[in-house]
């Protein structure tokens, strides 16, 4: 058969915040079929076997049929090649780990070519499954080979290394659950929950309240242990030691059998359990030594490990060890018998995302040594029916929380509250957890901050637990929240028609209100009345840092069709929208922008993310910004030069609805059929020139501050003395 052409991907663009498809980041490519637009999918020979060969999950996207298969129903009756291309994206994230339910693909004016978005949490990985999924629509349209197995190992390597860790995905999930917006602000798990002032900070599962103290004295199990002891919680017997031959010594001190581990590791790296013989002490002091600063002896206390997270003082999950062992057959080498009875476990893997690791003999110390303690080694063939221990303790993921008895809660939050840990993960020992510690010789063996959270999401066996919740409502209380939890008051100002001096006269009021206010506008990067830059700031990246400013109480950002068209918004929800007009589609013609009916789907973006309790600020003297109206969550401010506009006295009639005006030259605050007289035009001027404002704005920015509840008084008074005129910008003190 004839080879297609390869389809051209024009022009890839990652749309960071809310945009013209959806409320989430996406991937939005421009792609030219070519040849293949007078091919659909029907019309391909073989093309819609080979994939759905290749990808049988396919039959699980409903598409815009609404149904399972729907998407198959597409493939057989047609469909073009960048709507297919859309599907198979979307399932090698999956594929991959990273579920991604929405896409669309829309033609242009031009034709051949379209527009496909996808949503997308990261945007390498988005680009890395574009480029995979391109390669594989094109290898099913010409009838060539394909390893989908390799592609989707491509795709989950991207996310394995530039995505969140399951420990942090968990707590920003939860968060996001809550309505907590948030900002990754590195390459790693450093996160930033909620914004400007009402922020916190998470790096994996430490919180910005962790204490460095507590993490110092965490990491020195030494140091851990007396603070403990000191408070009656039980502990084993123990010493540093800086020899194998002190290893031995300390052990024939204590009594056998003991237990030889790094005085600062974690994760159970380069510990070994119920040591007896001098030979596999002064082995276990190597394997300890490399992992930590310094090595340490204790008694062994019989019994299973368990590991109970604390979070803020309160026990929320544990997990229960397993010794893992293999059993031997006779024929098969060790090697051979952890390969087949434990490492083919599906939850083992070398991920993150997997509950257990795979078990490495060529490289893990630990476990050659546990095998030479029995005479055996990689290559030794067991006897059938021969248990041989392979690990003693690193297997922690039986979920027992539900089984915790209190006193042993008891003592894991005392052990947390001791370090001084916000959030700890306890290593305890015990025959049985539902008992009390202290009858049955138990002992807590470590304190570990930035506890990993995966054996608690996905145990081994038993129900996940929802310790990403516990640590957001540590974070912010829920009964702080009252819907507001890691928001600040924001507001959002989109379009042309005076758009700067709006978004600079509500900053003011806002400062005068008590809040320290950011603004980003095309006049520059400000807090409160400080510039800190002079250049055009109406744009993504200088939002952003208002957003990420700990010191800003309020924000005011301005947008225009070009910036959520280009990024998207810098923020998710905003408190207040306002939109002036719909012009500028002139200037658009880039983004297929070329009918001014178009400029509605651009401009609702703003109007979109008002949350419920806050409301959209429209002009109604343009009726394609006042039939936004209905698309708010929130309630609806309508302003005008005309109170006799139709908009208006249907907004007005309708729930008490509110509107900004000029009646006989004044302004007026209406709700319903009640008035309120803000003042004259002539008296509401700008600063100590009396300089007269553009109405509109004035009627704008005053319509704005009505609906951020700020007092009438307050907004007349805050009018008259803000200075149009731009302060000097801030520099360095000489």
């Amino acid at each position: 058969m004839a080879k297609h052409n390869d389809i051209q991907l024009l022009r890839i663009n990652y749309l960071r915040g809310p945009n013209i498809w959806t409320y989430r980041p996406v991937l939005e490519v421009w792609l030219d079929l070519g040849e293949l637009e007078d091919y659909p999918s029907n019309l391909l020979p073989g093309f819609n076997d080979r994939l759905t060969a290749w990808l049988p999950a396919l039959i699980e996207h409903h598409c815009g049929v609404g149904e399972r298969g729907g998407f198959l129903q597409r493939l057989q009756e047609g469909t073009w090649c960048g709507h297919v291309l859309e599907h198979i994206v979307i399932e090698l994230l999956n594929l991959s780990g990273m579920p991604t339910g929405f896409g669309q693909t829309r033609s242009t004016s031009q034709r051949g070519v379209y527009r496909m978005v996808f949503r997308a949490r990261d945007e390498s990985v988005a680009r890395v499954a574009l480029a995979q999924g391109h390669a594989l629509i094109m290898a099913a349209i010409n009838d060539e080979p394909f390893d989908v197995q390799a592609a989707v190992a491509r795709v989950r390597t991207e996310v394995d290394d530039q995505y969140l860790g399951p420990s942090t995905a968990c707590i920003v999930t939860a968060a996001t659950d809550r309505g907590i917006p948030h900002i990754r602000l590195n390459d790693g798990n450093l996160v930033q929950l909620g914004y400007g002032a009402s922020q916190r900070r998470i790096w994996t599962a430490e919180t910005e309240f962790t204490s460095a103290i507590a993490e110092g004295i965490a990491s020195d199990k030494d140091l851990t242990k007396s603070l403990l002891k000191s408070c009656g919680v039980p502990i084993p017997e123990g010493q540093v030691v800086n020899s194998p031959e002190e290893a031995w010594e300390a052990a024939q001190d204590i009594g056998l059998p003991v237990v030889v581990k790094p005085s600062d590791g974690n994760h159970g790296r380069g510990v070994t359990l119920d040591l007896r013989k001098e030979e596999d002490i002064k082995a276990a002091y190597h394997v300890a030594y490399p992992e930590g600063s310094d090595v340490m002896v204790e008694s062994f206390i019989p019994g299973d490990e368990h590991r109970l997270l604390v979070v803020n003082g309160k026990v929320v999950a544990a997990a229960r060890g397993e010794v893992v062992s293999i059993t031997g057959n006779g024929r098969s080498t060790v090697k051979e018998l952890i390969d087949a009875q434990l490492n083919s476990d599906p939850r083992r893997g070398y991920e993150e995302e997997y509950p257990l690791e795979i078990i490495d003999l060529a490289t893990d110390t630990k476990v050659q040594l546990e095998l030479k303690r029995q005479d055996l080694g990689a290559d030794s063939v067991p006897a059938s029916g021969r248990q041989v221990v392979v690990q003693r303790n690193g297997n922690v993921a039986v979920d027992c929380t539900d089984d915790v008895h209190p006193e042993v809660a008891y003592i894991a939050q005392l052990a947390a509250k001791v370090v001084g840990l916000d959030i700890a993960g306890i290593d305890m020992v015990a025959k049985d957890i539902s008992k009390p510690l202290h009858a049955q010789g138990g002992a807590i063996v470590e304190v570990n901050a930035g506890p990993g959270l995966l054996m608690h999401l996905k145990p081994a066996v038993g129900a996940p637990r929802p310790v990403g919740q516990a640590i957001a409502e540590h974070l912010f209380p829920a009964e702080d929240d009252e819907g507001q939890a890691g928001r600040i008051p924001l507001v959002g100002v989109a379009g042309t028609r005076g758009t700067a001096t709006i978004a600079r006269v509500v900053a003011w009021l806002l400062h005068l209100s008590g809040h320290h206010t950011g603004l980003a506008c095309r006049e520059g990067l400000f807090l409160d009345r400080r510039q800190v830059e002079s250049t055009d700031c109406a744009h993504w990246e200088a939002a952003h840092r208002l957003l990420m400013n700990k010191t800003v109480q309020a924000a005011v950002i301005e947008s225009d069709a070009r910036t959520i068209l280009r990024d998207g918004l810098a923020y998710d929800r905003c408190q207040v929208g306002v939109v002036t007009d719909m012009d500028g589609v002139e200037t658009l013609a880039e983004f297929d922008v070329h009918e001014q009916d178009q400029m509605t789907k651009v401009m609702r973006t703003q109007v979109d993310v008002v949350l419920s309790e806050g409301a959209a600020v429209l002009n109604a003297a343009i009726p394609q910004v006042a039939d936004l109206a209905p698309l708010s969550d929130g309630a609806v401010v309508l302003y005008a030069q005309d109170a006799t506009l139709p908009a208006i006295v249907e907004h007005r009639a309708t729930d008490n609805g509110r509107a900004v005006v000029v009646k006989n030259g004044r302004v007026v605050l209406a709700t319903g059929t009640a008035e309120h007289v803000l003042g004259s035009l002539t008296d509401l001027t700008f600063g100590r020139n009396a300089v007269v404002p553009d109405t509109d704005a004035l009627l704008a920015a005053i319509g704005t501050a009505w609906a951020l509840d700020i007092a009438p008084d307050l907004i007349g008074a805050g009018i008259k003395t803000f200075e149009p005129d731009l302060p000097a910008p801030a520099g360095l003190p000489s």
